[in-house]
């Protein structure tokens, strides 16, 4: 079958080690294969390509964590890509960290990780969902308590945790400010209804939860936006992990700095939901063939994303 993997590892120059061409599918006793018909790429996949989280006696690996297409009784399903892994020390792998990933024809799966994917919801959208979209909503809703929030800041919008947090955030009812360096970002976040600011701008009032992805540069503005009793909510260090915390303002302001990690494969489902009754869409930046899967990545590296790329295959 033809895939998008990784032939060699670079720290350096990631892409040097992305082909495109043919592989096996192996499916272990008790999955099923299932017909990818689109799959979406995450930094996940840039990271696996530098040796991050894959080693090079795994290589040839597929890549890709998300999907959605065809089970073999022709029921279209989203792939969860949290595979449980008692080999890792977490518990649990994704996609293209032990087992192939999704950026192929064909994908082996558990037949647990198969989510009914609703009739309402393209291939495409659905393959944004299972890795940006359910960690941001998994921050939100479940450690970011948004039932109990009235405003929120997403730092460092663009990117696919970032955005798709803004845009659900927003269906939710909530006022939304989200920073950006890149001015045209800025503006195409204000379409999706939030306050798009500079970072680290004076915000015209505290927030409830602070959707965090950044690390380094944008953790003090994160704390002092917090209102008190605030969720900072993180997912990630895309900048730099070792930020300074002024534990002062974390007891005095009775503040909550929490971990998040993707969701559940019921989140996903609820998520499929919102998309399915039109109350969030996926913001595509962009979509590309699996022949095209260099350029795609090319994308992906130069930083310049709005949003989900997608792999139609």
């Amino acid at each position: 079958m033809r895939a998008a993997y990784a032939s060699d590892l670079s720290p350096d120059d990631p892409l040097t080690g992305l082909t495109v061409g043919e592989l096996p599918l192996a499916v272990p006793d008790g999955w099923v294969a299932v017909e990818v018909r689109a799959a979406s790429l995450n930094h996940h996949d840039l990271w696996s390509l530098r040796g991050v989280g894959l080693s090079a006696d795994r290589l040839p690996m597929i890549l890709g964590c998300d999907a959605a297409g065809v089970d073999p009784d022709g029921n279209e399903v989203v792939v969860y890509p949290v595979v449980e892994d008692k080999a890792d020390p977490r518990g649990f792998s994704l996609f293209s960290e032990r087992h192939p990933g999704t950026l192929a024809e064909r994908l082996a799966a558990p037949p647990g990780n198969l989510v009914r994917k609703p009739a309402g919801v393209s291939f495409a959208e659905a393959a944004c969902l299972p890795t940006a979209w359910l960690t941001a909503y998994h921050m939100l809703v479940t450690r970011g308590r948004a039932a109990e929030a009235g405003a929120v800041l997403v730092q460092g919008a663009g990117g696919g945790v970032a955005t798709a947090a803004v845009a659900l955030a927003v269906s939710m009812g909530k006022r939304v400010y989200a920073t950006s360096r890149d001015p045209g970002k800025r503006e195409r976040i204000a379409g999706l209804g939030a306050t798009a600011v500079e970072p680290g701008a004076r915000l015209p009032e505290r927030v409830d939860i602070v959707i965090e992805s950044v690390g380094e540069p944008t953790f003090d503005h994160s704390m002092k936006c917090a209102a008190p009793g605030a969720r900072i909510v993180v997912c990630g260090a895309t900048a730099g992990h070792l930020a300074r915390v002024d534990l002062r303002r974390v007891f005095a302001m009775r503040l909550e700095i929490l971990g998040s990690s993707m969701g559940t494969p019921d989140e996903l489902a609820a998520l499929l939901g919102l998309v399915a009754d039109g109350t969030v869409r996926p913001v595509i930046d962009s979509t590309f063939a699996l022949g095209e899967a260099t350029a795609a990545f090319e994308r992906l590296a130069a930083g310049d994303v709005f949003g989900k790329i997608v792999v139609e295959i």
